[in-house]
């Protein structure tokens, strides 16, 4: 809950002040999905959030289940080799849905091919710098409403893409 403190304007001599509670260890969890339509030339996000949780395999498995409810088509799902995206819960999601739902592995320690660390950046270190909530509900509504806007923007969307190393797949002609 501690605000990432970044430098700032402030009237000369008046110090800016972030007031914030201690010993608490609120927190709001974020799984993020920048995805890509072959059909209609697009980008999409989408996002889930947990308060005072976090995301083991078992909610990553839910998370998937729930892309695949947004997302009509196909999904190849590109992600790092953290334990959440490991173990039985994940691989009974596959196994259920397959051929539907393909998982790639990025390699070890490369997270300038994630084309989601990029709004990880620009959400923590631009939009919510020097931002002190309350509690964690009024971060959880702060970070959805952040996301919930970018996700509209395809301009920006495809800078997040640009941002990372991970090509963008080319047009794919349906015969």
């Amino acid at each position: 809950m501690a605000p990432l403190v970044r430098r700032t304007w402030a009237v000369r001599g008046q110090t800016p002040m972030l007031q914030q509670r201690g010993k608490h260890r609120e927190r709001v969890s974020v799984a993020a999905a920048l995805w890509w339509s072959p059909q209609q030339d697009r980008l999409g996000l989408v996002f889930r959030t947990l308060v005072n949780e976090y995301f083991n395999n078992h909610r990553s498995a839910a998370f998937l289940e729930s892309l695949l409810r947004e997302i009509p088509d196909r999904i190849v799902v590109v992600w790092d080799g953290g334990s959440m995206h490991k173990g039985d819960p994940i691989r009974e999601t596959v196994d259920r849905f397959w051929p539907r739902l393909e998982l790639e592995p990025l390699p070890p320690y490369a997270p300038m091919l994630n084309p989601v660390e990029p709004i990880w950046s620009w959400l923590k270190y631009e939009q919510l710098s020097n931002y002190a909530p309350v509690d964690a509900p009024q971060l959880r509504k702060a970070v959805h409403a952040k996301l919930t806007a970018i996700s509209r923007d395809q301009q920006s969307l495809r800078q997040f893409w640009h941002a990372s190393d991970l090509p963008l797949p080319r047009r794919t002609l349906l015969l």
